[in-house]
């Protein structure tokens, strides 16, 4: 369902479904329910500036009754963010698609405490084009490739080519070279599938018996040094050549050979939360991108000009 509000500041107005009945008279009786213990004079000041909105467009005020509308749209008091010390780099732009080198802790959609510091906001603002929108995801711990649709009356015909799997994505990370003790050698290449699931856990994925959802291509591209500190075993770089796209999928299968990605703080353990630390990114890379095109019929390739910064 489309938003009756424009992008502001980058940022989509926010959507609230309104319930068929309950103990509230009016739609502001039922926000003053969900938020009010938050900012309730904020609540009523949009009621009555109008902007608070449902079908249409039709500015809601204080009487409207709950029952008027199923939505209503409104934009969201955010707070100021910090800048994180990251930056994208525009690899390609026509009238159809975005390619950006998307940099590690930059999140690519806005979620939780990112709204502005996100990749489609920074983008949006950066590029004066509201109607970005990325046609996949990357983590917010994960660098490289990410496509963005600039058109929107081109936009489904890139949206078939993920949902169909006929876009090929192409990774690199960076892990021991051997397996952790208590794990078998691998004889690469190797594919891994398995049936992954979100786990109660926060935030984590999880491997579970069942017919297997998630198939990942693994290759040992070469041997690294050690660490800095000379601590860690060898490390080996790797291309990682996923066929589905579940959550944590590349990482959950790393750490299900004992190879564990370099500064993972989820898998193999996870690991008490603390701040961003930049001198250590996770060590995966979105490497490339390819496909044919759906306009001109052509096969493209889009591949990141980063590096990881433990393979150097």
């Amino acid at each position: 369902m489309q938003s009756p509000l424009p992008v502001r500041d980058g940022v989509n107005a926010t959507r609230l479904r309104l319930p068929d009945e309950g103990p509230w008279d009016t739609a502001m009786d039922y926000m003053m329910h969900r938020w009010g213990h938050i900012d309730p004079q904020g609540i009523e000041d949009r009621f009555d500036a109008g902007e608070i909105v449902g079908e249409a467009g039709i500015p809601l005020d204080r009487t409207t009754p709950l029952q008027r509308h199923t939505f209503i749209w409104y934009y969201r008091s955010l707070p100021p963010e910090i800048r994180l010390p990251v930056e994208l780099n525009i690899l390609h732009q026509d009238e159809h698609l975005l390619v950006v080198d998307k940099p590690h802790f930059l999140p690519t959609t806005p979620g939780g405490t990112y709204i502005q510091e996100s990749a489609l906001v920074r983008l949006r603002n950066q590029l004066r084009l509201p109607d970005l929108i990325p046609m996949h995801r990357l983590d917010r711990m994960t660098a490289g490739i990410l496509l963005l649709s600039t058109n929107p009356a081109t936009r489904g015909k890139y949206q078939v080519l993920f949902e169909k799997r006929q876009v090929r994505k192409e990774y690199e990370c960076v892990s021991a070279a051997e397996p952790a003790p208590g794990y078998p050698a691998v004889d690469f290449p190797v594919v891994v599938r398995n049936r992954m699931t979100k786990s109660r856990s926060y935030l984590l994925a999880e491997v579970i018996e069942g017919e297997p959802n998630a198939e990942t291509r693994i290759e040992r591209l070469r041997t690294l040094g050690c660490a800095a500190d000379g601590a860690a075993p060898r490390r080996a770089l790797y291309r990682l050549e996923p066929h589905s796209g579940k959550t944590h999928q590349l990482r959950v299968h790393m750490a299900s050979l004992g190879l564990g990605i370099v500064n993972d703080a989820f898998y193999p353990e996870l690991l008490d939360k603390a701040p961003d630390d930049y001198a250590k990114p996770l060590q995966l890379l979105a490497r490339g991108i390819r496909f044919v095109d759906p306009i001109s019929g052509q096969p493209v390739e889009y591949r990141s000009r980063l590096e990881l910064s433990v393979a150097r």
